[in-house]
């Protein structure tokens, strides 16, 4: 695992929670982690909404200015630059989809100097509208490596339909994955697999569901 984690997706993709489970762990194995939520454009699933976890394992939040207020007009109020050159590891989870990558484009060439420690995880869903074929979820990570500037060196398949995922739908993801590992040519990183169910996938990286929809808050 690098020093710095950079977290994309389509939205929907369960990128939000990946990176919670991913700052989880970087805590749990001694690590002192930041999580940065860089999404200026989604008020909802942000990692902004975990503060109350991230306190309790000990992981500093640092999210917009406006993030889960009444007036939610997100806004960018802090050094990244500087808060990546501190200790520790870094999560930073970037906004949905093209959009949301042009926040992190901002800050590319100042990313320059940590190239050897950034990891930059395209997360991929095939149970979600937009990105069910390898075309489409391809197409996507193109137009978000071009907002951001930057480009992503692994895949996360995080394919799932919350509770209603079974070990059969881990699987036949697992061909998805490959297909665009294979013609990304970047690896597969993790294949997310909830907490309590077994599947053969490569990379295995068990998860719990932090984002709760709407009406379960």
């Amino acid at each position: 695992m690098k020093k710095i984690n950079i977290v994309t997706g389509h939205y929907g993709s369960g990128k939000t929670n990946f990176s919670a489970n991913l700052a989880v762990k970087l805590a749990e194995n001694g690590d002192k982690v930041t999580v940065v939520d860089l999404d200026i454009v989604n008020p909802y699933f942000r990692s902004a909404d975990f503060g109350e976890l991230f306190s309790d394992k000990n992981i500093e939040l640092i999210a917009p200015l406006y993030a889960n207020s009444n007036l939610d007009i997100p806004a960018i109020s802090f050094d990244l630059e500087r808060i990546a050159s501190g200790d520790g590891s870094l999560v930073i989870d970037v906004g949905g989809d093209d959009a949301g990558a042009i926040a992190l484009g901002r800050y590319a060439k100042a990313f320059f100097a940590f190239a050897d420690d950034i990891d930059m995880l395209y997360v991929v869903n095939c149970r979600r509208f937009l990105t069910r074929t390898a075309d489409e979820a391809l197409e996507l990570m193109y137009e978000i490596e071009a907002a951001a500037q930057m480009k992503h060196t692994a895949i996360v398949n995080n394919t799932n339909l919350l509770y209603e995922t079974t070990a059969e739908i881990l699987e036949d993801s697992a061909v998805f994955a490959k297909e665009i590992s294979d013609r990304s040519g970047l690896p597969i990183a993790f294949s997310c697999v909830p907490l309590g169910l077994a599947a053969d996938v490569p990379n295995p990286f068990p998860v719990e569901i932090y984002v709760k929809k709407v009406w379960e808050n």
